[in-house]
């Protein structure tokens, strides 16, 4: 029997282990296989660190960002990473692309979808990556878009944490308890040596989150991690149920 599967569309190499890290680990460790599409390698905009060394090069930096997100994702469970190259500052998305994670969608048939917030006025790549993302979804279910191979269902779709949410027209509606996983998580995010002034600050808000989330339930959390879901969740009880 196929393992179920998940799909987190990162705009660059590291977003997923910032915003979604915990989720990665926690559904893979449920045998959840969870495909991660890098849009960029954040060549330009997010790798400062590496640029302020001598004799540095757009690609060895951009293999620098491959190297780390493959640890990355290693840690987390992840189990497919695909990188699709589109530029950075700015990403292009182009017509290959689009068909491509198309395709992927109707490949994989995931359970869900992760991606970015609809706004962030600090980064335009991160909405860019979710209209291409939820644009690609709805072209997978219709049925006139390659007859031969069967649509896509109505995957949820949840959309991670931007840096600062309060400027992004981001509400979290969905709360999930990563305490189980959080040494992976931590993990991932030390491998993201480009970019180690963020480590402790995405520690502060996994615990803030769990915090949030013992308010909100009748669990002690002590990590957590905040998502807003796009879609109505369709369900048979309007109880509580048991913490997945």
């Amino acid at each position: 029997m196929q393992n179920k599967t998940g799909l987190v569309v990162s705009a660059h190499s590291a977003d997923f282990v910032w915003r979604a890290g915990g989720a990665i680990a926690a559904h893979a460790r449920q045998g959840y296989d969870v495909t991660v599409v890098c849009l960029s390698f954040g060549e330009r905009g997010e790798s400062a660190k590496l640029w302020r060394k001598p004799g540095m090069t757009l690609e060895a930096v951009k293999a620098d960002r491959r190297r780390e997100a493959e640890n990355a994702a290693r840690a987390l469970g992840v189990h497919d990473i695909q990188f699709y190259d589109l530029g950075d500052y700015p990403m292009q998305v182009t017509p290959a692309a689009f068909d491509r994670l198309v395709d992927l969608y109707r490949a994989l048939r995931p359970e869900f979808m992760l991606t970015h917030s609809r706004q962030d006025p600090y980064n335009f790549d991160h909405p860019m990556a979710t209209e291409f993302a939820q644009h690609a979804r709805v072209i997978a279910q219709a049925h006139g878009h390659k007859p031969e191979t069967p649509v896509l269902g109505a995957p949820p779709v949840y959309l991670f944490e931007p840096h600062q949410p309060e400027q992004c027209n981001w509400k979290p509606n969905f709360l999930l308890d990563i305490s189980e996983v959080w040494e992976k998580k931590l993990a991932a995010i030390k491998c993201m040596e480009g970019q180690e002034h963020l480590w402790e600050y995405y520690t502060r808000v996994a615990l803030q989150r769990g915090v949030q989330a013992s308010r909100n339930s009748d669990h002690k959390i002590v990590y957590g991690e905040a998502y807003e879901a796009v879609f109505p969740h369709v369900t048979g009880t309007l109880g509580h149920g048991a913490l997945a």
